[in-house]
């Protein structure tokens, strides 16, 4: 559809420019039609940009939302840990065998976890 306007549009010009016997209001109409349609397709573009993006931070916001105590989760540095107590905007994490606390803001847990990778660690961290 948006391709077939585009060659009318194209055709009209064509017309206008070669001189053919269409009256100055009708090329001044197709000179309206070449404003419009790159006008229509920036209107496009930004839909398409945004509206995905309106969707993953509804995703984000409601995950965020839900935490509890408990929830396995990864932060956005790749920190994976247990949340242990949540209080207004700080997620209190225990982090990896020895159950580390770690202070993070709500906003710095990215993902919530099925399962604890930190529990499947195997390996001794050696100087």
């Amino acid at each position: 559809m948006l391709l077939n306007l585009a060659i009318s549009v194209l055709n009209a010009n064509v017309s206008c420019l070669q001189g053919a016997s269409e009256s100055a209001q009708g090329c001044a109409g197709g000179n309206l039609m070449t404003l419009l349609l790159p006008l229509l397709m920036v209107v496009v573009l930004l839909v398409v940009m945004f509206i995905p993006q309106r969707r993953r931070d509804k995703q984000v916001k409601d995950m965020l939302s839900s935490l509890k105590t408990g929830d396995r989760v990864r932060t956005i540095g790749g920190i994976y840990g247990t949340i242990s107590s949540i209080k207004d905007d700080v997620v209190v994490l225990s982090v990896g065998p020895d159950k580390v606390k770690l202070v993070f803001a709500r906003g710095a847990i990215s993902q919530v976890e099925d399962a604890g990778v930190e529990n499947t660690m195997t390996e001794e961290v050696k100087d």
